[in-house]
């Protein structure tokens, strides 16, 4: 039987809405949506690329308590706000997974669940061996 270890991050919405921020079930890794959220506070409002890194630094910070890396990451999911962001917000991709090659998806939304948020990214893992 595979073990799964759930953890939070005491971010606002997690105990509210019930979720973890990051999931480990054997060898995979998932991340909830992680958005420039730091202390319960929108960073970054009106920057679509430096909420892109800080989410995905966010994101990767969860990922590093179950074990994994950048390198692990095999699937990023980006949901925009507005199409006008996608070049910002995936050079800001590029910067952190260039070199790894995630497949990934950018898919523009309605809406995020604050108003400030202009992108949200969610990561996969895969930890082969581990």
């Amino acid at each position: 039987m595979t073990a799964v270890t759930r953890l939070g991050s005491g971010g606002p919405w997690e105990a509210a809405y019930g979720y973890s921020r990051v999931v480990r079930a054997g060898r995979l890794a998932i991340t909830a949506g992680c958005t420039a959220t730091v202390d319960g506070r929108v960073v970054h409002v009106g920057d679509a690329a430096a909420q892109t890194a800080e989410a995905l630094r966010i994101g990767l910070a969860a990922l590093a308590d179950v074990g994994a890396g950048p390198a692990d990451v095999v699937r990023t999911r980006m949901y925009v706000t507005d199409r006008s962001h996608a070049d910002e917000v995936g050079r800001a991709h590029h910067a952190v997974f260039g070199a790894v090659r995630p497949v990934a998806t950018m898919v523009v939304v309605a809406g995020l669940i604050d108003p400030d948020h202009l992108v949200e990214v969610e990561l996969e893992a895969y930890l082969p061996g581990r």
